[in-house]
């Protein structure tokens, strides 16, 4: 056994295919992509039969654009490290976005799955592959970069878990069963974050989309969105949509300009419509968004065949469009509803008591930090704001996108000008939004402080949670106190005239509370917090494992 990767450049042509000798390209697992680097193009496959199947492609009119091959065998391939390997050339492609991808969704092969020696193929070998297609210039960056970017996370080629396969291919069944329909039908998953929402919907949309151009499945030609609020977010799908042949961006849309875009909600605007984070629709009529109708969900619904809702009422961040799961049944209620629950944990590389600890904290309870010996996971209080910056920094230098961000305590206006954050010695930019790209992938932004808007739904390796000053400590009670006064996120608590006095200061505490659930469950190795509540700073640091009882 020589144990040495193969790789072998040829052209795409039935010459070259035909002249392939070498014994682990011709009888053994491979893979391979067809690409045009003048054409931006490429296709990534993996095969048993390498010859046969290069001659599949060349009568296939669709490759025909193609004319360069490479070839990647090694003898200790099987079609288990093959599949595996195939699927991480898709993601990293798909997050460099250099190429047009002429892949399709092939949900058998999406399940996690271990096989022996995995880790191996995925670091070792992988990394051997990319350096080979780095020195060939077929790809630039370097797979650390790749794997920060929020379009590699998001990728509809990830690997779902167990979990996620079965609500995907029950989403997919409902969808053959009922897109083709007259009346209105539902379904919604629910789960906390961290729990996949998004990498499940982004692979969900994108099978979609590849039956909706297939003309041998019940979908062929299925009208199909995909609806998100977040501005951030919908530079991510419609990022991912440059590199895949089925996505187009037209089909990522924000809510209102959906609803927007048929005056008679009669007249069915589409077959199948997914909401991403449908926490954040509008509850009532909103003239700055252009909205003019009571509810979004509503309006989407009666606009579409078929409407799958991901929903997380701890995410909820406005008055406005405030939701509970009580207001969601009486919405979904009206129609036929199927239910899902994600349960696993996949962002926070942290146990059920890191977990807990920051659940109880979010219930205003103050417990002893618990030790994660396990996973390792890097929970740290910091008693001093210029230690705890240059902290983040630190990880930041070590392993990229680790970045500050705050509760919404601080001045900041939609007028163009700089707004900053001011406390006890620390004076930094803040809630500054890109136009192009999402914020903590500007590699400027590691000296800006972000907020709720700008790092929802993402991931960061290690986040600095600024607590400002309506997070407090209440002595008598041993609590976390929220001050809603001290809130200065105006767009949140915008009043509304269906809602009691008692109800609207309940509601301004739970979305507090829920701002500070986005923002601790972003670092998926490590969680640093900084109170600037002096009484809250000194009552924290006694529940570092290190501190006296």
């Amino acid at each position: 056994m020589t144990n040495e990767l193969i790789f072998e450049k040829i052209g795409f042509n039935k010459l070259d295919s035909d002249q392939i000798q070498a014994d682990y390209l011709i009888n053994h697992p491979v893979v391979y992509i067809l690409y045009n680097q003048q054409l931006s193009q490429a296709y990534i496959g993996q095969t048993v039969h390498v010859k046969r199947r290069l001659n599949e492609h060349l009568k296939n009119p669709r490759r025909k654009i193609h004319n360069q091959t490479i070839i990647i065998g090694d003898e200790r391939f099987h079609q288990s490290a093959t599949y595996n390997i195939e699927t991480n050339l898709i993601n990293y492609f798909i997050a460099e976005n250099q190429y047009k991808l002429q892949n399709v969704s092939q949900t058998v092969k999406t399940q996690m799955h271990n096989y022996y020696q995995k880790e191996y193929y995925n670091q070792e070998i992988f990394m051997q592959i990319w350096e080979r297609l780095k020195q060939e210039h077929i790809v630039e960056e370097t797979l650390e970069n790749l794997r920060n970017k929020d379009t590699y996370k998001l990728s509809p080629y990830k690997e779902l878990s167990e979990q996620q396969l079965e609500v995907k291919n029950s989403v997919i069944e409902f969808c053959q069963k009922h897109a083709k329909k007259t009346t209105p039908h539902v379904l919604v998953i629910e789960g906390n974050a961290g729990t996949g929402k998004s990498v499940l919907l982004s692979s969900i949309f994108n099978t979609i989309q590849d039956y909706a151009n297939d003309t041998s499945s019940t979908l062929n030609g299925t009208n199909n969105y995909l609806l998100v609020n977040h501005s951030e977010m919908l530079k991510t799908y419609q990022s991912i949509a440059n590199s895949l042949p089925n996505l187009k961006k037209k089909n990522f849309l924000k809510p209102t300009s959906f609803i927007n875009k048929t005056v008679d909600p009669n007249t069915k605007l589409a077959n199948i419509v997914l909401i991403d984070e449908a926490h954040l629709l509008l509850t009532k009529e909103d003239n700055y968004n252009n909205f003019r109708y009571a509810n979004q969900l509503e309006e989407i619904i009666k606009r579409s065949v078929v409407t799958i809702v991901i929903f997380d009422p701890r995410q909820v961040l406005k008055i406005k469009s405030y939701w509970n799961r009580q207001m969601l049944n009486e919405v979904t209620e009206k129609y036929p509803t199927k239910k899902f629950q994600l349960t696993d944990q996949f962002r926070m590389n942290a146990g059920p008591e890191i977990i807990n600890w920051i659940d109880c904290f979010l219930s205003k309870k103050l417990v002893k930090i618990p030790t994660d010996n396990k996973n390792a996971y890097d929970l740290q209080i910091f008693s001093n704001v210029h230690q705890f910056k240059k902290a983040i920094e630190d990880k930041n230098q070590e392993f990229g996108l680790s970045r500050l961000v705050s509760t919404f305590d601080y001045e900041h206006k939609k007028d163009g000008e700089i707004y900053y954050i001011e406390a006890d010695g620390l004076k930094m930019p803040w809630n500054i939004t890109s136009n192009s790209t999402t914020w903590a992938e500007e590699t400027h932004t590691i000296q800006e402080v972000g907020s709720i808007y700008t790092i929802q739904g993402f991931d960061l390796n290690y986040v600095g949670v600024i607590l400002g000053p309506s997070i407090g400590y209440d002595e008598k009670t041993d609590q976390i106190l929220i001050d809603v006064t001290k809130y200065k996120d105006v767009g949140a608590f915008a009043s509304r005239t269906d809602f009691s006095n008692e109800k609207i200061k309940q509601v301004k505490e739970e979305i507090i509370l829920n701002s500070l659930n986005v923002l601790m469950k972003r670092g998926i190795h490590g969680l640093y917090i900084y109170a600037t509540d002096s009484k809250l700073r000194e009552r924290l640091l006694l529940c570092r494992p290190d501190a006296g009882s």
